[in-house]
């Protein structure tokens, strides 16, 4: 909400409204039993406002930027603020920096009990519209909203669509893009008493159209190296069920499996690495499948992706 501006002018410790403007709000039917489409314009100019967006930003807290839900509080100069933010500004509204109270704006609760909003996804697919207090958590969960980028080497903030982190993960982290459903992945370590937290390696695959993230990395668990390779589906976890993976690696005439069903990429890297959900192998296991002296880390993980029928 811009400084300065006003939403209604209320008595300190007094619940009531200004009688017009809340006669103009109370006007408004927003909600799913109206029987007949609203006029956005002439009902929101009422309050200052004339489209949509604008509604938007009327609801929007100054202090977090989310969209205010009841209780909504508001300084006596009538700039309003979520309830939750109250502690962050130390009582004190952040606008004209007046004591905050408690006292509530119910004319700018009443229009966000009533109004209902198309996701903020929208541009990105999503048809869905909600009742302003259920947008919020529905946004929370959307499908159609940006993932993060898969890439586990860096606390990279990029975010995006499936085909632009694609672009993304090729041309700025410089990750190989193979086509196919079955892989060989080969990993050699010079020094294998020398294993760093997080040391990692990512490969993407593009297989029955879809793209996949394949993830090995050595870390320690507890006191013990170990080396793990799993699988991220590039897309939302119900289509990762369509698949399934095997993932191998082995020498000296034996040899440690793995199948499961891949991730999704809404599944941070840590969260799946640390749920143990891929194939592990310990040091002196890696160690015996490498042969030679142990003096060196030689492993060759082998792997394929299907979709389940």
């Amino acid at each position: 909400m811009a400084p300065g501006s006003s939403i209604v002018t209320v008595v300190p410790e007094s619940d009531c409204v200004d009688h017009g403007l809340s006669e103009a709000l109370s006007s408004i039917r927003l909600d799913g039993e109206s029987t007949s489409k609203p006029s956005w314009a002439a009902s929101l100019v009422n309050v200052g406002l004339s489209s949509l967006t604008g509604l938007n930003d009327l609801l929007e807290c100054p202090v977090c930027t989310n969209s205010m839900r009841p209780p909504i509080l508001q300084c006596p100069n009538g700039h309003t603020i979520c309830s939750s933010c109250k502690h962050r500004v130390d009582n004190h509204c952040p606008t004209c920096h007046q004591e905050l109270g408690n006292i509530r704006c119910l004319a700018l609760e009443k229009v966000a009990e009533s109004i209902q909003l198309p996701c903020k996804y929208q541009s990105l697919g999503c048809p869905e519209i909600h009742p302003y207090q259920n947008k919020l958590k529905h946004e929370e969960l959307c499908r159609f909203r940006p993932y993060s980028c898969p890439y586990a080497g860096s606390e990279c903030l990029a975010a995006g669509d499936v085909p632009m982190l694609v672009s993304h993960l090729i041309n700025d982290h410089k990750v190989d893009l193979h086509e196919g459903c079955t892989f060989n992945h080969r990993y050699v370590k010079s020094n294998p008493y020398e294993v760093e937290n997080a040391t990692w390696m990512l490969t993407v695959f593009k297989c029955f159209g879809q793209h996949f993230c394949l993830h090995f990395e050595a870390f320690l668990l507890g006191m013990s190296p170990v080396y793990m390779a799993f699988l991220r589906f590039m897309g939302e976890e119900s289509e990762a069920r369509n698949f399934c993976y095997s993932l191998e690696v082995g020498g000296n005439g034996r040899k440690l499996t793995w199948q499961g069903t891949p991730r999704s990429i809404r599944d941070g890297h840590k969260k799946v690495r640390d749920s143990f959900d891929g194939l592990i192998i310990h040091r002196n296991m890696a160690l015996f499948f490498s042969s030679g002296t142990r003096q060196e880390l030689k492993l060759r993980v082998t792997g394929r992706i299907w979709k389940e029928q």
